[in-house]
């Protein structure tokens, strides 16, 4: 018996990938408010490890040339079958305008990937999708112009703050072939956005929300002695804009009579550098590396801290957090916050009230935990509060039912 090939396309950087959880969650969603769709992936998966939710897709899994250099013959028949199709020149000259404000390889092998997808997608595709406005979106713009298809996005931080004006202006005008409509996961990021397109009201905020059916109900806390042994918990890649060499810097401020200890969840480039740094200042029997893990080791950690640290800054490049579902999971848990007012953060964390949002200098973290850890009661109650507003405001199912109907009228023609 054969299937139907979907009408939807949706593009990924990369699949699976532990970091991008948001993005599961999204797509089991979807998936299950009876969207038919393929996951194409401009690269192949580098993490050993897979959260349950990437074992709930069920449709299929196309990887793209990650490097042209590798499949030649692959790339030479797209290249041939794309070259026929009735909007190859007009993709050709948009690429070629892209390349000379961005003479980079990365350009190159966009648009040869987008030959590839060009020439595999069904002919029964009607739109496509992608995740993230920088990589992805070329991608998918240069493909939608080859094969008269429309397509949006979906834009999350880093490819908003560090791409270049030019580019996302460009992907939000459909005089440029930009796409049908954006949406995008904070507030902040919605009015830079609007601000670019020719229509505001085709980018839509659309929070990720967490899907609480996949976390257990929070563990009975109680309220911490305030002498009691501290034990603090991050979860994040180990790179510039998450704050880690800041954090690793407060600990060497914090009064001796604390007795705490600090566990990290997450991969990174930084790994080597960070692990020195918490040597050289004495703290390594203090410190935990978990290294990257699934979703229920997440999750038993959230559930045995005392605080969940997360402080975020901006980095040299721009990149910064937009809205780290990350918190929301922490939130679940009823377990304590404590983070910094950088980019989408304080549209769920209201300081004082849901959490800790501290500057992001050493000093100032160091201050926030020693306050944190001596005031159990206070801190207790704003765990609550994060856990009342998650409950009340932040949910998926809103967010998706407005996506699936964005996605709906896209495949139907009607934008």
């Amino acid at each position: 018996m054969t299937t139907t090939p979907p009408k939807l396309a949706v593009l990924v950087k990369g699949w699976p990938r532990l970091s991008e959880t948001f993005i599961a969650q999204e797509l089991v969603a979807l998936q299950e408010a009876r969207h038919r769709f393929d996951i194409w992936s401009l690269r192949h998966p580098t993490d050993t490890k897979r959260h349950p939710l990437h074992d709930r897709f069920k449709g299929q899994v196309h990887y793209l040339p990650e490097y042209l250099y590798e499949e030649p013959e692959r790339i030479a028949a797209a290249r041939g079958i794309a070259s026929r199709l009735p909007g190859y020149r007009q993709a050709y000259q948009v690429w070629r305008q892209d390349l000379r404000r961005d003479p980079s390889h990365n350009r190159i092998r966009r648009f040869g990937q987008a030959c590839v997808l060009a020439a595999e997608l069904p002919q029964q595709t009607r739109a496509l999708y992608a995740h993230f406005m920088h990589t992805p979106s070329s991608v998918a713009r240069y493909t939608a112009i080859m094969r008269g298809l429309p397509w949006s996005f979906s834009a999350h931080a880093k490819d908003i703050w560090t791409s270049p004006d030019w580019e996302k202006r460009e992907k939000l005008q459909l005089a440029t072939h930009g796409a049908a409509f954006g949406a995008t996961c904070t507030a902040i990021g919605a009015a830079h956005l609007r601000d670019l397109a020719d229509d505001p009201a085709r980018v839509e905020l659309i929070y990720h929300g967490l899907d609480l059916s996949r976390f257990p109900a929070p563990p009975d806390r109680g309220i911490r002695a305030a002498d009691a042994p501290f034990h603090m918990l991050s979860v994040g890649r180990l790179v510039e804009k998450k704050g880690f060499d800041r954090l690793i810097a407060a600990f060497t401020m914090l009064p001796e009579t604390l007795d705490w200890h600090w566990t990290h969840v997450g991969g990174g480039a930084l790994g080597k550098e960070l692990s020195a740094q918490a040597d050289a200042a004495g703290l390594s029997d203090r410190i935990t590396w978990k290294g990257a893990c699934d979703q229920p080791e997440v999750i038993t950690e959230m559930r045995r801290a005392d605080l969940f640290v997360l402080p975020s800054r901006i980095a040299e490049d721009g990149d910064r957090d937009g809205l780290p579902n990350v918190l929301m999971e922490a939130a679940s848990q009823r377990l304590p916050i404590l983070s910094t007012p950088v980019s989408a953060i304080p549209e769920f964390i209201k300081n004082g009230v849901h959490g800790v949002l501290s500057e992001d200098d050493p000093s100032s973290l160091a201050s926030a935990i020693s306050d944190i850890a001596g005031n159990p009661v206070r801190t207790a109650q704003m765990a609550e509060a994060a856990y009342d507003r998650l409950i009340a405001d932040f949910r998926m199912d809103p967010g998706i039912r407005r996506l699936s109907g964005r996605l709906n009228a896209l495949c139907a023609g009607d934008v």
